[in-house]
């Protein structure tokens, strides 16, 4: 028999002032910059806002199959990118000749595969990827505000290591786009999610009964009006609204959604600001690295995209009244803060981002090195799982 679920209780205040700092601040950003700036910033609140009702991450998800065998939080990721993938190759083949956009494409080579690897361990450590770090703290969540702050510090560390790593083998931008037209490779794209889609719900079946349904509602008694502003979403709801959101990224900024260039650029300019020199370090010397440290962090649209996707998972927090700082966090909770949030910094910058610029956007450019972030961040993950019981931040798995 099913139980009504209790009342929401928004958080009014909250809610009114972020409301009211995302209209002043669109505002602003339209008037001081451009319109384009102003739109993207309200993309990222929407992508906030979607995350948060979703509770849709990657990190969470990918613990979940490795310790419990479910699958549904990987089998939305799977559609996502399969979502993503018909929504983008189109647009990045050309078919619509009056769209300029560009793919993120990367050289497929060492620093990916161990910077993924690297990101894989931090996420799971510091309990959250570069999407989930940030609604995650949009929520109020103070032990991941802590993982944010390191992740900014490890992508700045980065930066100034990168081109050392980028002399590492690799085999170059490899592009299925280019190489077999968009239609054959997106084609060939979807049989490979449909392998990894059978896969995982393999996975689940061997070791359960019965697969847990991927799309059902959290809040059956709701209304529709009252989930979509409330919460809890389905997580079909979640995998709609972030292939839109990413879909409108691409084509009003030119390039497909992305999140942690934008920590080492925060990273870099308060290192100058102390007296450092970033400036002269090879990755923020030259091309729209260099042009964007020498600006305004607000001319940049990855890092306007980054504040309104905090906002708008506060938004979200507020009405759905989950909007809950904690108070106190365990050492240990601290400790994995910390180290993931290094990890997670630094193995972005060398993967070429995280879970969104790298993996969503990568496989959903059509790029091989989005496959390769894939394997290698699980892989990562794997380790990252076994230290958590280490660190007794969750007990051991059962067998």
């Amino acid at each position: 028999m099913q139980t009504s679920a209790p009342a929401v209780t928004s958080d009014k205040p909250v809610a009114l002032l972020t409301l009211s700092a995302l209209l002043a601040v669109s505002l602003f950003l339209q008037n001081e910059f451009q319109t384009r700036q102003a739109l993207l910033f309200l993309i990222g609140a929407g992508l906030g806002a979607t995350l948060l009702h979703a509770a849709f991450g990657f990190a969470g998800g990918w613990r979940r199959l490795i310790r419990e065998r479910r699958s549904t939080s990987a089998r939305a990721q799977i559609l996502l990118l399969g979502v993503t993938s018909i929504l983008f190759f189109p647009v990045l083949g050309q078919l619509f000749s009056g769209i300029s956009v560009q793919a993120a494409v990367a050289p497929v080579g060492l620093s990916v595969l161990i910077g993924a690897f690297v990101f894989g361990i931090g996420m799971q450590l510091g309990g959250g990827c570069g999407s989930g770090t940030l609604f995650t703290v949009g929520g109020g969540h103070v032990a991941m505000l802590i993982t944010l702050v390191f992740f900014i510090v490890g992508s700045t560390i980065a930066s100034a290591h990168l081109h050392w790593w980028l002399a590492l083998p690799s085999f170059g931008k490899l592009s299925l786009i280019s190489t077999f037209g968009w239609g054959p490779a997106l084609a060939g794209q979807a049989l490979c999610l449909l392998v990894l889609y059978a896969v995982v719900l393999a996975v689940e079946r061997r070791r359960h009964d019965n697969i847990e349904p991927l799309f059902a509602a959290k809040s059956a008694d709701a209304s529709f009006t009252d989930r979509l502003v409330l919460g809890p979403w389905p997580l079909l709801w979640g995998v709609i609204g972030l292939a839109v959101f990413n879909l409108l990224t691409l084509v009003i900024a030119g390039h497909p959604w992305s999140i942690t260039f934008a920590f080492g650029l925060w990273g870099a300019k308060i290192w100058s600001a102390i007296g450092g020199d970033a400036a002269s370090w090879p990755y923020w010397s030259s091309g729209y690295p260099a042009v964007a440290l020498s600006r305004s962090v607000l001319a940049d649209n990855i890092s306007v995209m980054d504040f309104g996707l905090i906002l708008g998972a506060v938004l979200a927090a507020a009405l759905a009244g989950k909007f809950a700082p904690e108070g106190r966090i365990k050492r240990e909770r601290v400790v994995a803060s910390v180290v993931g949030g290094l990890l997670l910094g630094y193995g972005a910058r060398l993967a070429f981002g995280c879970n969104i610029g790298a993996l969503l956007a990568g496989i959903g450019s059509g790029s091989l090195h989005g496959w390769l972030w894939l394997a290698a961040g699980f892989v990562g993950s794997l380790i990252g799982v076994r230290l958590r019981v280490r660190l007794q931040l969750d007990p051991p798995t059962r067998k």
